[in-house]
């Protein structure tokens, strides 16, 4: 089996225009090294077989130290700097960058709180900040809808669950947009230590004053007899924090983009709101919040389609990519509210699966089910060709959504 070694080097087009990327680099071979617009040298996986086995593919590691010592490797190997790690295991250790046996005590120490059932609980408090919400942009008439709507929702539900009181939610987003998008290396520098401390003061106040959420609960539980350590607690809440709500931000912005897009559909929803469980499915698939999976890298050769990966390579799993395949989904590049549901990678694959999406799921349903309701003509507002995709590899959203509401 042939190894691959002329990388294809990447641009903003990644960002600003997936698709026809990802439809290319398919056409090509769909397992492919490539530079990414940072420098770094990867393998990028942009079919939908390639990318759901891999995703479930135990010879992937996400093992944080290891992760560390390879990317060090090869920024010194490039002739840079590594520069130094502010935040240290304290934004980096989660559940998400761990393997087996780690991972598994970790995931189990939260699933209770994301499991559909319980989620479905949070269905009142989620409609209630939802019409909120909506009184407050009808009151003015022309919104950014990220600004107004698709990011104070899932923000407030989440800091709820956790236990963060309002007052202290204003920074977060800045610092999850630093931390996600790229940029200058000082910013992000600023951020995870801002982020880092506050969360750490955080942990100190519920192990002090435990209240009645999620937070102080992984700060007290005991299972079987395993706590979470210090280092712990800290990266798992910013793993909550940023995950539980950067997702169904651009959850529910792309919706509304796709929609609005696709004025058909949009009236297909209208005609029948029952079908919008299974129209969020498609949204998911069709312009999923996540472009690239977090990182991963291979602990041993890895053959997948017609090459191999070498250890020690860095792997990067495009969801958005493998999300229109057309050797998975008929006419891929078609949005269609009644399309069978599932099947698709938008919320990942295997052991590493987000535990949020039942709670993304329900809140992007109460969302667009209610702002279409709301304002009928709902329209954009501006020039179409304006809008800009956040400098994310990671997340896949806008930077901005101006509606007139009607």
């Amino acid at each position: 089996m042939p190894v691959v070694d002329e990388p294809i080097r990447l641009d903003e087009a990644i960002i600003q225009d997936p698709h026809a990327l990802y439809r290319k680099l398919r056409e090509d071979g769909p397992v492919r090294p490539a530079i990414m617009p940072h420098g770094m040298r990867v393998w990028l996986v942009s079919g939908y077989a390639e990318a759901k086995a891999l995703l479930a593919d135990p010879r992937l590691s996400k093992d944080a130290n290891r992760a560390q010592e390879l990317f060090r490797d090869r920024i010194t190997a490039a002739g840079g700097e590594p520069g130094p790690d502010p935040s240290g295991a304290l934004l980096r250790f989660h559940m998400l960058n761990t393997d087996p046996p780690d991972h598994t005590r970790l995931r189990k120490l939260v699933n209770k709180a994301f499991t559909a059932r319980t989620v479905a609980r949070l269905r009142p408090r989620i409609e209630q900040i939802t019409d909120d919400l909506l009184d407050a942009m009808a009151a003015r008439g022309r919104v950014d809808l990220l600004d107004a709507f698709a990011y104070p929702l899932p923000i407030t539900v989440i800091c709820e669950l956790l236990g963060i009181p309002e007052s202290e939610r204003g920074d977060f987003r800045e610092w999850s947009n630093t931390l996600l998008n790229s940029g200058p290396q000082e910013n992000f520098h600023d951020a995870a230590r801002a982020m880092a401390a506050y969360l750490t003061a955080l942990v100190e106040a519920k192990r002090a004053e435990p209240t009645q959420d999620l937070l102080s609960d992984l700060v007290h539980v005991s299972d079987e007899g395993d706590q979470l350590s210090h280092e712990e607690l800290v990266a798992m809440a910013f793993l909550l924090l940023v995950a539980g709500h950067e997702t169904t931000v651009n959850l529910i912005g792309n919706s509304v983009l796709a929609l609005l897009r696709h004025p058909d559909q949009l009236a297909k929803l209208r005609a029948d709101p029952s079908l919008l469980p299974g129209a969020v499915e498609e949204f998911l698939r069709f312009e999923g919040p996540i472009n690239i999976a977090t990182l991963r890298f291979t602990a041993e050769p890895v053959p997948i389609g017609d090459v191999e990966i070498p250890a020690n390579e860095f792997v990067m799993i495009s969801l958005v990519g493998a999300n229109r395949d057309g050797d998975r989904f008929d006419e891929p590049d078609r949005l269609d509210v009644t399309r069978p549901a599932g099947g698709h990678l938008a919320f990942g694959h295997g052991i590493h699966y987000c535990v949020g999406a039942p709670l993304a799921r329900l809140e992007a349903e109460v969302a667009l089910g209610r702002l279409f309701e709301r304002f009928p003509g709902i329209e954009l507002d501006g020039d179409p060709g304006g809008l800009r995709w956040r400098e994310s590899t990671l997340v896949h959203g806008l930077d901005a959504l101006p509606v007139a509401l009607r």
